[in-house]
């Protein structure tokens, strides 16, 4: 007989952890998450519930926890290499919550300006509401470093950026925020739950994500979650030092990031994860990896076939040597460089009238390929400048590469153009 150790999901590789992890076993378990339709949950006597509402550890009210929205954190959090994971409604959500939960009045955002349109907007257009101001720069270190204010407490950028496939050169990014005293915030929603990239490795501190896309997977289900690791210093942020002994840091200790992500997102602002939803989620998640390394070695298969395509524009895909961020995609990112291309045509309205096996839709990570037209969709609220700058002209199509057959693609889009 021997006393080998069973693998701990820390030693697990992403495979078996995303399929494996938060899964308890014995008599009587089910082989996946069940759903727990609850509102509130029970309290034995008034010292049970009174410990529970200053703690906010256990279970009381939904808004704030429930089992299934508990196992998929717990699952999320393994798989993005994290501490502790706060789940919420949407990828837009999660955005808020991660900077409302190192920002107040007077603070200070600096961002690279390849960004998702609707994070564009969040930092442009609400954030100036609650006196937070927000740089948007170009995603290199010297011009991070050059937009720092005395007052910025957050840099933000995402891992591959939507849709122009810029790639955040993390360490880089860290060691600027850091040396400031402001915290690094990646956008990992196209780095696929860290199957591509794990940001919190490479020195980010806050790792949020639309779970919308590559964790749902089919296109049923929104989220979104904020995942932060053990490294990040907080001495320097006021929010967590001001009130002596009271003060959020003396008082929640190693777990006060995590613990005003949940305040915010959930109890104040109530931006709850249904347990149906993280039900879908945590299914979605099991066959990630074997989804997004198809659709990523399809993409760069597509990529490489419009490139020379007499009757396609630009092509930008970090897979490709020519794009300005192929060295950091050789870098951070590891099985693929994402599932999000985008390439100039003459006359993207016909082109998108032709489609027939490709779906026009606004949405990323589907099993199915979705294409759209940034410019009067997705960015189209966007100043122009700041279209330009996230990498969308007027001939701009962006494309989702789902798991269809490449040939199939290939034959669609040739007949469309």
């Amino acid at each position: 007989m021997t006393d080998a150790r069973a693998p701990e999901p820390a030693d697990w590789s992403y495979e078996t952890a995303a399929v494996q992890s938060a899964i308890p076993r014995g008599l009587g378990q089910t082989i996946g998450f069940p759903i727990h339709a609850a509102a509130a949950f029970q309290f034995d006597t008034l010292e049970q519930a009174q410990a529970e509402f200053g703690q906010n550890t256990g279970l009381s009210y939904a808004r704030l926890q429930n089992p299934t929205v508990r196992a998929l954190e717990e699952r999320l959090t393994t798989l993005e290499g994290g501490a502790a994971t706060v789940t919420v409604a949407s990828g837009q959500a999660a955005t808020l919550t991660a900077i409302l939960s190192v920002c107040r009045a007077g603070d200070h955002v600096v961002s690279a300006s390849s960004l998702f349109g609707g994070s564009t907007g969040l930092l442009s257009n609400i954030l100036p509401l609650m006196g937070i101001s927000a740089t948007l720069t170009k995603n290199t270190p010297a011009a991070i470093r050059a937009a720092l204010r005395p007052e910025t407490r957050l840099v933000w950028a995402e891992m591959i950026s939507n849709p122009a496939g810029d790639i955040a050169d993390i360490a880089a990014f860290a060691d600027i925020a850091h040396e400031h005293g402001a915290l690094l915030a990646i956008d990992n929603t196209c780095g696929g739950v860290g199957f591509l990239c794990r940001p919190l490795e490479h020195g980010a501190d806050i790792v949020t994500q639309s779970l919308t896309k590559w964790a749902g997977g089919h296109g049923s289900v929104l989220g979104g979650a904020v995942t932060v690791g053990t490294r990040h210093d907080l001495t320097r942020n006021p929010i967590f030092t001001e009130g002596g002994e009271a003060s959020i840091l003396n008082v929640r200790g190693d777990a006060a990031l995590a613990w005003r992500q949940r305040w915010l997102g959930a109890h104040q602002l109530g931006m709850t994860l249904a347990p149906h939803s993280a039900f879908l989620i945590a299914q979605g998640l099991e066959t990630l990896p074997l989804r997004l390394t198809r659709e990523s070695e399809t993409a760069l298969a597509l990529a490489r076939w419009l490139s020379e395509h007499p009757k396609v524009g630009k092509v930008s895909y970090p897979g490709l040597p020519d794009h300005p961020h192929h060295a950091l995609a050789q870098t951070y990112l590891r099985g693929g460089q994402g599932a999000v291309l985008t390439f100039e045509v003459p006359d993207p309205s016909a082109f998108l009238s032709r489609v027939g096996v490709l779906r026009i839709a606004p949405n990323l990570g589907d099993v199915r390929t979705l294409v759209v037209h940034p410019w009067t969709t997705t960015h189209g609220r966007v100043p122009e400048a700041a279209r330009y700058a996230a990498g969308v002209t007027p001939l701009t199509i962006r494309m989702s590469v789902g798991v269809e057959a490449l040939a199939d693609l290939q034959a669609d889009i040739e007949q469309a153009l």
